[in-house]
């Protein structure tokens, strides 16, 4: 009670900003207004560019997926091959071994009589010379200490090594 008095039919004062404390109102949270979505693509030079260079440039896998594909695709052309080897000789079966090329009447090793003796060693009627080796095959002559060579006395002999036999 100590303070002035006011009455009630005096002029009221001109408030400079200021409010007599009250008694607190409690008041209803405001609400929140929704926050607008972020746009998903800022439509700058950059991002234009980014997206310019994403069409560019193909996308780039990981090691082991170009490992896979590489081994896809040998897979592929190895079966390709051996299908077309199949329909080139028609059915038969690859034997290796080591068979000598007899030399024909011309001094030329013949070794399609040597892949055949290799294919009929295996029950095989004939067979197709796949791969070949040859070797040098001296005389006992050669090793006589102080003896001259001679032209005849080493012979190359050539060998079929496998064959494709029918």
């Amino acid at each position: 009670m100590g303070g002035p008095a006011r009455s009630q039919n005096a002029p009221a004062q001109p408030s400079l900003g200021l409010q007599e404390p009250g008694p607190p109102t409690i008041s209803p949270q405001p609400q929140s207004e929704p926050v607008p979505p972020m746009p998903k693509e800022n439509p700058g030079l950059i991002n234009e560019m980014g997206k310019l260079f994403d069409k560019i440039v193909p996308k780039i896998k990981s090691p082991s997926e170009t490992i896979d594909d590489l081994n896809a695709r040998a897979k592929d052309v190895a079966k390709g091959a051996g299908d077309a080897l199949s329909r080139f000789t028609g059915p038969g079966s690859m034997i290796s071994g080591r068979i000598v090329c007899p030399v024909a009447a011309n001094g030329t090793p013949d070794c399609k009589l040597g892949a055949d003796k290799l294919c009929q060693s295996k029950g095989f009627k004939e067979g197709k010379s796949l791969s070949t080796d040859s070797a040098q095959t001296c005389s006992a002559k050669v090793l006589i200490p102080g003896r001259a060579r001679k032209p005849d006395d080493c012979r190359t002999d050539n060998y079929v090594t496998s064959a494709l036999c029918q």
